[in-house]
């Protein structure tokens, strides 16, 4: 009795523990609100197959629950062996039927949803835009197709309509994964493309991050996606357009970081239109939520990356003690101007919903 106690303890207790970090994660990060086309198939998917599994586990029990009443042995009972039933062949086509016919049930809207979430039909239609994706040790490149303009570590997108994705990773294999209004899919290194797809049904920040480790600082690479209304859309892509790298700051510091900036930086990091190098786009630098996609924007978190970003993210290509604390400070007082647009500035975040 002890025995079968303390086993039963022990499984409460692990069921109990399973319970408790099934719920541990990041809130903007989960696939169980959908805020797109893709990501409600998907959460259409998932129900169903937990559906299933929920009628085979109460069926399984209910039998086991059944057999462990009615033929358990009691205190007088003679010890005899039960009447075998291999060869049943009822009992075997029907324990081979009901699993095909369950795999069926879950085998045909999976098959559907791919082909749907796979369609390219209209990506070359007038009108619809492409996204360049490049994934990066450990950041994500946005070039947008046919429009003169990017960014990294945000996408912008128009609610409403389908963007696609065609993406690739710069160096090792990487994993685009956006739950909330698609699902994911590999960027590879090399001349291999993959393709998706996001449609927003809404307004908002929704965040992604890498799921392919991809290297020390793996659990790092976070993006974030910005949907806005069609009219916002254009407002930025004329702002980005728009964007003068040469353009003055107010500050006498903010100039100074200029100069060290141009002098020291732009080898790798691009502003504006430039083309991209083994640096993030700092185009409107100063409206991102997080500093390379995991600090709060302020300055002295700024400067601390720029001086020594492998303690906030290990492995990574930006050079340490490039500056003096000094000029990382004034290159901090000249990003921190950076404001080149305000669309998307007002969007809900996810976890604000």
């Amino acid at each position: 009795m002890r025995g079968w106690m303390g086993k039963f303890r022990s499984l409460f207790l692990f069921g109990t523990l399973a319970l408790i970090l099934s719920g541990c994660g990041k809130d903007n990060l989960s696939a169980l609100k959908p805020k797109g086309y893709s990501s409600e198939l998907i959460l259409d998917l998932m129900l169903i197959s937990i559906a299933i599994m929920i009628f085979v586990f109460v069926i399984v029990m209910a039998i086991y629950a059944f057999v462990l009443v009615r033929y358990r042995q009691k205190k007088d009972d003679e010890d005899i062996i039960p009447k075998q039933v291999e060869g049943n062949k009822a009992l075997e086509v029907i324990w081979t039927v009901i699993p095909i016919i369950l795999l069926l049930v879950l085998a045909v809207p999976t098959v559907q949803a791919t082909f749907d979430l796979a369609d390219r039909s209209t990506q070359d239609d007038d009108g619809v835009l492409t996204v360049e994706v490049t994934g990066n040790q450990y950041w994500w490149h946005f070039n947008y197709k046919g429009e003169e303009i990017s960014s990294s570590q945000e996408l912008y997108i128009p609610t409403g309509e389908r963007v696609y994705l065609d993406m690739k990773a710069s160096d090792v294999l990487h994993s685009f994964w956006l739950p909330s209004i698609a699902g994911k899919m590999d960027t590879l290194p090399g001349e291999n493309i993959n393709t998706m797809y996001l449609e927003a049904y809404e307004e908002g920040v929704y965040w992604g991050h890498c799921t392919e480790l991809c290297g020390p600082s793996h659990s790092l690479m976070d993006f974030r996606v910005v949907a806005v209304s069609q009219d916002e859309f254009e407002q930025l892509k004329e702002d980005f357009r728009n964007i003068d790298p040469e353009a003055k700051p107010e500050t006498d510091s903010a100039v100074r970081g200029q100069e060290t900036f141009n002098n020291q930086c732009m080898s790798c990091h691009a502003i504006g239109n430039a083309p991209m190098g083994v640096g993030p786009n700092l185009s409107n630098f100063a409206n991102r939520e997080r500093i390379a996609g995991i600090l709060e924007p302020t300055k002295e978190n700024l400067v601390s990356w720029i001086t020594n970003p492998d303690e906030h993210k290990p492995g990574n290509k930006m050079p340490a003690n490039l500056v003096d604390e000094q000029q990382a400070e004034e290159i901090a007082d000249y990003l921190l101007q950076l404001d080149h647009t305000d669309v998307g500035e007002d969007a809900p975040t996810q976890s604000e919903e």
